[in-house]
């Protein structure tokens, strides 16, 4: 247990570091998007190749694609149904800010310190899933449900799904499949900017997070992240003990059920005329929680 607390203490560190980097004027209020563009479509598919890489691919594996799409589906028509009969600011807010887990630049990186190849085969393939709802499928679910003219388009949709982190699992899957390894020169220069993605990933958590305790916003706040928590528990126990997947792969889905909110979440309430503000807050505080629960999950379970 030592470890993994020593281990966390160091994600939360450089989290803290880029928060106060962020306060010092070292980085200015914008600097976390280039940030974000490194760790999107440099360093968190290296560290996707570098792992499928080495990697025994299960065909049976396919299936935990499904159920981050299940999981998203579930989460948006619970969104949905507490949004009924409500101002248009709720029918935004919720469904767009219960679906959707921030894989790639949080969840990934963190299982990736932790769990290795098995633990980051296993969350691509899940976020291969939720990808279909938070890069634009919750956005174009919640523009017709609250109505309005900010709707997307079938291109722009398409055009957020087929990110450089999806286009990478998707690539690496296919292979996978076919039984095609990369080359082995690749391996080296992958592997050396995969093990970046860890502290890129925690530095731009923490250029972004802001903490704004308006007492107007913790209600909602409130009511998104324990609706969220509530269900992560039950997707959670439902994972680890009822799938029939070996233990360590249903130990991954149990601990990535926790995952904090989508990135993505504020930029679509935002376009939708909802409230950003509350949508960032909610997703920042979520990260803290989120840490605390897996990094409590990952020492429990013996996993370092």
């Amino acid at each position: 247990m030592g470890q993994v607390l020593l281990k966390a203490s160091a994600y939360v560190f450089v989290i803290a570091l880029g928060y106060a980097l962020k306060k010092l004027h070292f980085f200015g209020p914008n600097d976390y998007k280039l940030i974000m563009k490194i760790v999107l479509n440099i360093t968190t598919p290296a560290a996707v190749i570098t792992n499928f890489a080495s990697f025994d691919f299960d065909i049976s594996l396919l299936y935990v694609t499904l159920l981050g799409l299940l999981c998203n589906l579930v989460m948006w028509g619970l969104g949905a149904l507490f949004a009924l009969r409500r101002g248009r600011g709720e029918r935004i807010l919720y469904p767009l800010n219960f679906p959707g887990y921030n894989i790639g630049s949080f969840t990934m990186p963190y299982i990736q310190g932790f769990l290795g190849a098995l633990g980051v085969v296993v969350t691509c393939l899940f976020d291969a899933g939720n990808a279909i709802m938070c890069t634009g499928g919750s956005y174009a679910l919640t523009s017709r449900f609250a109505g309005g003219d900010a709707r997307p388009t079938l291109r722009d949709s398409l055009k957020k799904l087929f990110s450089t982190p999806f286009c990478t699992y998707m690539l690496m899957l296919i292979l996978a499949i076919a039984g095609i390894s990369i080359p082995s020169f690749l391996q080296p220069i992958t592997t050396t900017i995969g093990n970046a993605n860890g502290f890129m990933a925690m530095l731009m958590v923490g250029t972004m997070f802001e903490f704004n305790p308006d007492r107007a916003f913790l209600r909602q706040a409130f009511t998104i992240l324990l609706s969220r928590y509530v269900m992560a528990a039950a997707f959670s126990a439902l994972f680890y003990f009822v799938l029939p997947f070996s233990l360590e792969v249903r130990q991954v889905l149990a601990i990535v059920a926790f995952a904090p909110c989508s990135a993505m979440s504020p930029a679509f309430t935002e376009k939708l005329g909802g409230d950003a503000a509350l949508s960032s807050f909610t997703g920042s505080t979520s990260i803290l929680l989120s840490i605390l629960i897996m990094t409590t999950m990952i020492g429990a379970m013996g996993l370092q």
